[in-house]
């Protein structure tokens, strides 16, 4: 594994929020990461840190330029410019121990995206999701409200940057609908409502099973 940063800043926001917690459970297992949608590369850089080999793939352009940018030195980080859904787009890339996918899944179709993700995850590996859901419900209205106190001074504590220049969607889907979707789409993930109007997404592949 890298041990080498870029010397990039490292900036706090409501997804970087998650970084620490996806750091430490990668780094249980080593070998080889994935984060799709990898943005301007910054979780990239810190997994390099605990796995042998990191690669991200990122739709945008000019996105994917600066996150190779990003990653400039960093032995064993690769970055691809793509489309995770277009047929090629991880050709020759195999399966990795982790794969990650951060404010991201809400730009894909649901249920195409998290069967995409699934394959690329190896035998005993972990799909790692931190996503953001649409408000449907009279307690995701409440439970969001409530959270903006806390948040903001989290946020202002924390020093946050918001606009870190990558392109941003909003969320379609709800909480109920993206447990429903993982239910059929990946038996056994776990998924919870979190901080920062965010939720997680945790699914094993089995071992020696096939998705």
């Amino acid at each position: 594994m890298s041990t080498r940063l870029s010397g990039h800043d490292h900036y706090w926001n409501h997804n970087a929020a998650f970084h620490d917690e996806i750091v430490a459970d990668a780094a249980r297992r080593g070998g080889r990461a994935l984060d799709v949608g990898c943005g301007e590369g910054l979780l990239l850089e810190r997994l390099a840190g605990v796995c042998d080999q990191v690669v991200g793939i990122e739709a945008d352009p000019d996105t994917a330029r600066r996150a190779r940018d990003r990653l400039t030195g960093v032995d064993g980080a690769d970055v691809r410019q793509a489309d995770v859904l277009e047929p090629g787009a991880a050709d020759g890339l195999g399966e990795f121990d982790t794969v990650t996918c951060v404010a991201v899944l809400h730009h894909l179709p649901l249920e195409a995206g998290l069967d995409r993700l699934a394959a690329l995850v190896a035998p005993g590996g972990r799909l790692l999701v931190i996503g953001l859901a649409a408000n449907a419900s009279a307690a995701d209205w409440v439970l969001s409200a409530l959270s903006v106190v806390p948040i903001r001074i989290a946020s202002l504590l924390h020093r946050e940057r918001r606009d870190i220049g990558v392109p941003t969607a909003p969320a379609r889907q709800s909480l109920r609908e993206i447990r429903g979707a993982a239910g059929r789409t990946l038996p056994g993930a776990r998924v919870r409502r979190r901080f920062y109007w965010r939720y997680s997404l945790v699914w094993d592949r089995p071992t020696g099973r096939p998705v």
